[in-house]
């Protein structure tokens, strides 16, 4: 004896609504008037019950797959930036689609992307979300254009795809702002050496928000190297080594950070007591377990992972032009996070 299959009038009688209400619910028909109440408890019952929109029915009705293709330049080895695939992941899921996702390097010729690309497109995806490590410019493979598509964490140098970056300007900003709230007038940077969009935009950032507090910069106090943990404590030794040596840091990323500490360890000084502290990034394994706690400047990871395919699939189901996305990447906060590395300026 077989079992009967679960109907979606089934689903509807248990739910005491109509057929096409779980239809709205199921197939997220955002413009349905439907409380959040009965569609939580329509996706309640229709997965106590077991039952499905089927894929293939929906397929060829719409011509679509239900498939999102994501292209990591190496986010996935990554656990801070990782919260990208996290977001999309998350949101494809309440929107009804999943995604398939391929690993590839930061360095990966202009062949090996465009194969990349293939393969998603050879796997029937309906769109592609193409994500790297870092905030970088980058010239997308071109059998990615006349695809639905959006950048997370870059932008296309040519201005033909959406993308979604942070607010690296704004993020620099509040983090120069709450060291010169504390009190500091002498304020030094550490910074990275590689060109890329977040080594100048922070630079830029601490800069103007010196000069809008009417401090004035003084370039000498900007020091440069690898954005690691042993850059930063190279950098952050010569600025300490000074006798007119300033009385706050703001670090390029949490791992030049971590190396400031260990160089204000080395010369005896106490963070926050003798030298305040502000990285960026929020690394969870850095910012939280250094002595003091790093107070740091958070990356939208998440948040960029989750805009980009919120986007991307209203622009397969016709309900937005990326388009209009794609001359200027939209930008998304970098709020600080506050926790014990800032205090007051020390008494001479």
């Amino acid at each position: 004896m077989t079992s009967k299959a679960i109907s979606i009038k089934d689903v509807a009688d248990a739910a005491g609504v109509s057929v096409t209400t779980v239809s709205h619910v199921l197939n997220n028909v955002t413009y349905a008037r439907i409380s959040p109440v009965t569609r939580e408890r329509v996706k309640t019952v229709a997965g106590e019950l077991g039952y499905g929109p089927n894929r293939l029915a929906q397929a060829l009705r719409t011509q679509r797959s239900g498939m999102l293709g994501f292209i990591s330049e190496e986010i996935a080895t990554t656990p801070h930036a990782g919260r990208i695939i996290l977001g999309a992941e998350e949101t494809a899921r309440r929107r009804g689609y999943n995604l398939m996702i391929i690993n590839t390097s930061s360095t990966a010729t202009a062949e090996s992307r465009k194969a990349d690309v293939a393969a998603m497109l050879k796997g029937q995806v309906d769109g592609v979300l193409y994500a790297t490590m870092y905030h970088r410019k980058l010239a997308v493979p071109d059998n990615l254009n006349g695809v639905p598509a959006i950048l997370v964490d870059s932008e296309d140098i040519n201005h033909s795809i959406s993308s979604v970056i942070p607010d690296e300007f704004g993020g620099a900003t509040a983090a120069v702002r709450t060291l010169i709230e504390a009190g500091h007038e002498r304020i030094g940077m550490i910074n990275n050496t590689d060109d890329v969009p977040a080594t100048h935009s922070r630079l830029e950032a601490f800069r103007s928000t010196l000069s809008d507090a009417g401090l004035t910069f003084d370039p000498s106090l900007v020091e440069a190297e690898l954005s690691e943990v042993p850059g930063g404590y190279q950098a952050t030794l010569r600025l300490l080594n000074r006798k007119d040596r300033p009385t706050a840091i703001f670090c390029y990323n949490d791992r030049m950070a971590m190396g400031a500490y260990r160089a204000a360890g080395e010369l005896g000084l106490k963070i926050p007591d003798d030298l305040s502290l502000v990285g960026f990034d929020n690394q969870a394994l850095i910012a939280e377990n250094l002595h003091p706690a790093l107070t740091t400047v958070a990356l939208p990871h998440y948040e960029m992972g989750a805009w980009a395919t919120e986007n991307l699939i209203d622009a397969i189901e016709g309900k937005t032009d990326l388009a209009l996305f794609a001359t200027h990447p939209t930008v998304l906060g970098c709020p600080l996070v506050v926790r014990e590395s800032v205090a007051g300026p020390p008494l001479r």
